[in-house]
């Protein structure tokens, strides 16, 4: 069954909600700045025992509130955002149930399967989570690196997701081109998941109302889980509250 799942979303060392596609070195188009620091999320989610939720640093200056994140609930949130095989332990270390991981195995675009493999022997498969955020192209989806900007050669499709998914323990994909945009996810990528994906996914992206959670269930078959972010009321958004959330996830 499609499960919530929250996030943290850090920039610039704030708890922010951006427009995806907007996010570049100068900066990014802001939905919403928070008052509060990540544990304060952090601990918000542990008291309702939100699970498989991500915390995800976007650009450097996050790490403080990237470890105050994990600190607040140990193992029970994943990281991403600048993961490699030389910081991952710390991260571990210091909480993560899981890490996630991009732009790491990417080098000149294409996907390196050595540096796949050296990240899984520092993190283990059941600790792995590869984020094939995406951008829509004329082949379909090409995995995104580098906060969205650079579009891989890799293509989503079933022998990708196929072959991935015998070295990791989850995915998560961000459609950067309806991120934080709360105009709707995108169904057909949100469909294509549901028919190819052998192992738990997250999608992200678009997510406006309550209605989404329904939709990614019927589309997926119930086999996407869903990440809600503008648009929830603890960042400012007016479609779907927390409790909305949480309540859906009761109900399974």
């Amino acid at each position: 069954m499609t499960q919530f799942r929250p996030c943290i979303d850090l920039h610039q060392g704030q708890v922010k909600q951006i427009v995806g596609g907007s996010l570049n070195d100068e900066g990014a188009d802001t939905n919403f700045v928070s008052t509060y620091d990540a544990a304060y999320y952090a601990d918000l989610y542990r008291q309702h025992d939100l699970r498989g939720g991500h915390v995800i640093a976007l650009g450097p200056g996050n790490k403080e509130q990237v470890l105050k994140a994990l600190g607040s609930w140990p193992d029970g949130l994943q990281f991403g955002g600048g993961v490699n095989a030389e910081n991952a332990a710390e991260f571990l270390n210091a909480g993560a149930s899981h890490l996630i991981v991009t732009s790491y195995l990417f080098e000149n675009n294409e996907f390196s399967w050595q540096r796949l493999e050296v990240i899984k022997a520092e993190v283990g498969i059941d600790k792995l989570v590869l984020d094939l955020s995406c951008r829509r192209t004329e082949k379909g989806w090409n995995i995104a690196t580098n906060r969205w900007q650079t579009i891989t050669n890799t293509v989503i499709d079933a022998d990708t997701i196929n072959e991935l998914s015998q070295h990791c323990a989850e995915f998560l994909i961000h459609a950067a081109d309806v991120e934080g945009l709360q105009g709707g996810i995108d169904e057909e990528l949100v469909e294509l998941l549901g028919k190819i994906c052998p192992i738990p996914v997250t999608y992200a992206g678009g997510a406006r109302t309550l209605d989404d959670l329904k939709l990614v269930e019927k589309l997926s078959a119930g086999k996407v889980d869903l990440t809600i972010g503008s648009a929830l009321d603890i960042f400012g958004g007016q479609g779907v509250t927390l409790e909305d959330c949480i309540e859906w996830n009761r109900r399974s």
